[in-house]
């Protein structure tokens, strides 16, 4: 990875606090959903699923679905690989690859749209709280047929929610895999920048992460990830299992 020099990371960090007022990331689609991500990370996940080779990835936070169209997009391409390898018939109609998305509160119009969609077929939905022990054992239960898993952690951003999702999900993890914690760059903008939310700085996915690996040492923090990527919300977040 060639290095950047300190007056281009010094631009990058004026450009990302200045898009963050912007409503920068609100711009960009993944096969016509709105994925509510910025380029980097976008780019960031499909090198990892390229890398990683999940046969399952599980995410919390669905909103519009832009994110579970990406993974199931990269999923089917895995697949496509592994069918041209192998010189074997591929049915796209029943895939094994899947993409497990949790959220509490799927909302009509844009369930109809994943409904809709030509990946549907590789995505699970799951209505509820992701901390809610029902859906942790429902996650558990349905992980159990897959055997390498990643994990994207994107729904509330508070301390608290954001560790219970760790402590319930990390497990799941492969070795060699991630559980990417998204908006842990909330503990580096100013206050003002949550509006209402419940977090802030001191509070929120970067914190959470911290208090993770203190009894994690199973995860390290893959900062050539954010190094490479200069412009990122998950500063901290890019957790590789060891």
């Amino acid at each position: 990875m060639k290095k950047h020099s300190k007056n281009l990371k010094k631009f990058a960090s004026q450009f990302f606090t200045e898009s963050v007022n912007s409503d920068y990331s609100y711009n960009f689609e993944w096969l016509s959903r709105p994925i509510i991500q910025y380029p980097q990370d976008i780019v960031a996940t499909q090198e990892i699923i390229w890398k990683v080779k999940p046969d399952l990835i599980i995410e919390t936070g669905i909103a519009h679905g832009g994110s579970l169209v990406l993974s199931a997009s990269m999923l089917a391409l895995l697949d496509y690989s592994d069918a041209l390898e192998l010189n074997s018939f591929l049915d796209p109609r029943n895939p094994k690859r899947k993409v497990l998305g949790i959220d509490i509160d799927i909302r009509d119009h844009n369930l109809k749209a994943l409904n809709d969609h030509p990946m549907r077929n590789r995505m699970e939905l799951i209505e509820g709280s992701s901390i809610d022990p029902d859906i942790i054992n429902e996650v558990h239960e349905f992980s159990k047929d897959y055997k390498c898993i990643l994990i994207f952690l994107d729904s509330n951003h508070t301390n608290d929610h954001v560790l219970s999702e760790l402590n319930a999900y990390a497990k799941l993890v492969s070795k060699g895999s991630y559980c990417v914690v998204f908006d842990t760059v909330i503990e580096d903008l100013p206050k003002d920048s949550s509006g209402e939310r419940p977090w802030g700085p001191g509070d929120n996915p970067k914190t959470a992460v911290w208090d993770f690996l203190k009894n994690n040492s199973s995860f390290i923090i893959d900062k050539e990830i954010e190094d490479k990527l200069l412009i990122t919300v998950a500063p901290d977040g890019y957790l590789k299992k060891i």
